[in-house]
């Protein structure tokens, strides 16, 4: 399973989720069980139907960041987009830029606030490549104040073209976000409410947060043939010891390590590198592909992803290949909602 091929399919672009469902729990929820090898129909709601007393439920509590920029050139008033990636050491922000036009190194981009306050200048340092900047933001305020003042929600291109309405300052933020530096939502978070969290922590199951801070690399196709040539992106994540501990203790004592989406996954997965949990804080670029074991994640819950992308190989390594196969088949003639704002995949 190296041929990149063989992680394609067709999807009807009707099944694109456009918006989110008004109530989150309403979502539906594709239950694969890899012993049985039996497909349900739920919904999202239905989760803690399956889960026990003594599993714990482990989130990214990552914040997106309104990464969105839009500005001017100062020299010739050209229309200039952007989307703020990371900072570096340097204090310098690492920008995938896009304008009409040849721009040059020095020049300076106006951003437009979406705030009555004086402009925000930036100076474009250094053509990186592949799109990406290293600009200078021309003032004292930190990365994040700025963001706030003139940054929009970074919807993934395949909602909407990228054109964010007011709602998604909610909808694409989970409920328990709280460490900012995300600039793409942990989308399997975002079906959770807290009245569906309350319900889960009364029957017994534990929770616990991971911080895996989601970059533009997690759209990124494969460009291969051979995925083990793919060159995986790196993203900025972290989990402690009071977490690793309480999870060593769940699993010895029989319950299951349930991860919320697959950026919570690849956080687990490459704290176990060794074959022991272990706290870790650092960037990850893991790439989990056949013949990966997994050493961490008992239960998998994940929405519906790209083709030939590396999620859906993740997802399809935990889950089996052919069952979600079927799984997805499934789906589509079913005609759940995919992507982002769509349904959900729990694989038991």
């Amino acid at each position: 399973m190296t041929n990149i091929d063989q992680y394609d399919y067709h999807l009807p672009s009707d099944l694109i989720a456009q918006q989110p469902l008004e109530k989150r729990t309403d979502a539906r929820l594709l239950v694969v069980n890899r012993q049985t090898q039996e497909i349900l129909h739920q919904h999202v709601r239905d989760l803690p139907e399956f889960l026990k007393a003594g599993d714990s439920l482990v989130l990214n509590n990552t914040k997106v960041v309104p990464a969105r920029l839009m500005g001017r050139r100062a020299n010739t008033g050209g229309r200039w987009q952007g989307l703020f990636v990371e900072t570096d050491p340097q204090g310098h922000w690492l920008v995938l830029a896009k304008t009409r036009g040849k721009i040059q190194p020095g020049e300076k981009v106006i951003l437009e606030n979406r705030e009555a306050r004086e402009d925000t200048e930036l100076e474009l340092l250094a053509n990186l490549g592949g799109g990406q900047w290293a600009v200078k933001p021309l003032t004292s305020e930190s990365p994040f104040d700025v963001l706030e003042r003139v940054g929009r929600v970074p919807l993934p291109h395949y909602i909407r073209g990228g054109e964010m309405m007011p709602e998604d300052w909610k909808d694409y933020q989970t409920v328990f976000a709280e460490t900012p530096g995300a600039v793409a939502a942990p989308t399997a978070g975002l079906h959770f409410t807290h009245e569906l969290l309350n319900k889960i922590s009364a029957q017994g199951v534990d929770r616990q947060f991971v911080t895996l801070h989601v970059g533009m690399g997690t759209f990124r196709p494969i460009g291969v043939e051979n995925i083990d040539e793919h060159e995986m992106h790196f993203e900025y994540g972290e989990i402690n010891q009071a977490t690793v501990d309480r999870l060593k203790e769940v699993k010895a004592n029989g319950g299951r390590v349930v991860s919320v989406g697959t950026t919570a996954t690849r956080v687990l997965e490459t704290a176990a590198a060794s074959g022991t949990l272990k706290p870790w804080v650092g960037k990850t670029n893991l790439f989990i592909r056949p013949p990966y074991q997994f050493k961490a994640v008992d239960v998998l819950l994940t929405n519906f992803h790209l083709p030939k992308s590396t999620l859906l190989i993740l997802v399809r390594t935990f889950g089996g290949d052919e069952l979600l196969r079927q799984a997805y088949r499934e789906a589509i003639n079913e005609e759940y909602r995919f992507y982002s704002y769509g349904d959900a995949m729990l694989i038991l």
